[in-house]
């Protein structure tokens, strides 16, 4: 069974169609990559497998469930989890006080809330562990605004993490990054899913970390499906070279 499962889906904003009958099958344990030129509709796709936006038609299925009509907040407490192009972290407060929000978040705690000293020991535990698996142990007790863009982004995966998830999102993690930032979030990238086993679906515009790390590449064009297949499918591919490749060279 597919973890996720999108069948023809559409987004229309008034007499704007962004996303025209895509579909899209996600295996466990799989490393998706969405490209596409600018406007294709790369990010309304995101926000419609995450729940930030209902689609105007079409079925979202995860583990076998329809959750078409689910929110944003039901798909995380379901297993998915997702960063955002913008970096979405509180600046002023330390690594692990970040991820510490997103792991009480994960177990449901409110404010205020007295914990048993076992229970703040396990908590403690799914914090180093989520930092960890990011490589920012030696940064965890730094103001998270202090630190380089590509270890805010990586801050920003570990919080992600720390929900727990089955599935996840990454949106444009490389965005904004020199040559030493990019290559340090592809490894990332490629240690949560080989080493760590986590079923991920990115968008990403380098088409470096896209061939290095995807298993399968989804290609969109004016919010439509142009190419699905494997990477070497895809440079092969000689609209996908018109319509995306052949601007980037």
């Amino acid at each position: 069974m597919n973890l996720l499962e999108v069948h023809h889906v559409s987004k229309n904003f008034g007499s704007l169609h962004a996303v025209q009958d895509v579909s899209l099958m996600v295996a466990p344990g799989e490393l998706r990559a969405i490209i596409g030129p600018n406007g294709a509709g790369k990010t309304t796709f995101f926000n419609l497998i995450t729940g930030f936006f209902p689609p105007s038609a079409g079925e979202i299925r995860f583990d076998g469930t329809d959750i078409t009509r689910v929110p944003a907040s039901g798909r995380v407490r379901l297993g998915m989890a997702r960063t955002f192009q913008i970096t979405e972290i509180f600046p002023e407060l330390t690594v692990r006080e970040n991820v510490r929000i997103a792991v009480e978040a994960a177990a449901g705690m409110t404010l205020g809330i007295i914990l048993r000293r076992a229970r703040q020991e396990a908590i403690a535990h799914e914090i180093s562990a989520a930092i960890a698996l990011t490589g920012l142990t030696d940064r965890a007790d730094r103001k998270v605004g202090e630190l380089a863009h590509g270890d805010q982004r990586a801050a920003e995966i570990a919080m992600a993490l720390a929900l727990r998830p089955r599935l996840l999102l990454l949106d444009e993690p490389t965005a904004g990054m020199g040559e030493q930032e990019t290559f340090e979030i592809a490894a990332l990238i490629r240690r949560l899913h080989r080493d760590s086993r986590y079923t991920i679906v990115l968008i990403e515009h380098d088409m470096r970390v896209v061939f290095h790390l995807a298993d399968r590449i989804t290609v969109l064009e004016q919010g439509c499906l142009l190419a699905e297949g494997t990477p070497a499918e895809i440079a092969a591919n000689e609209a996908v070279q018109a319509a995306y490749l052949g601007q980037a060279a």
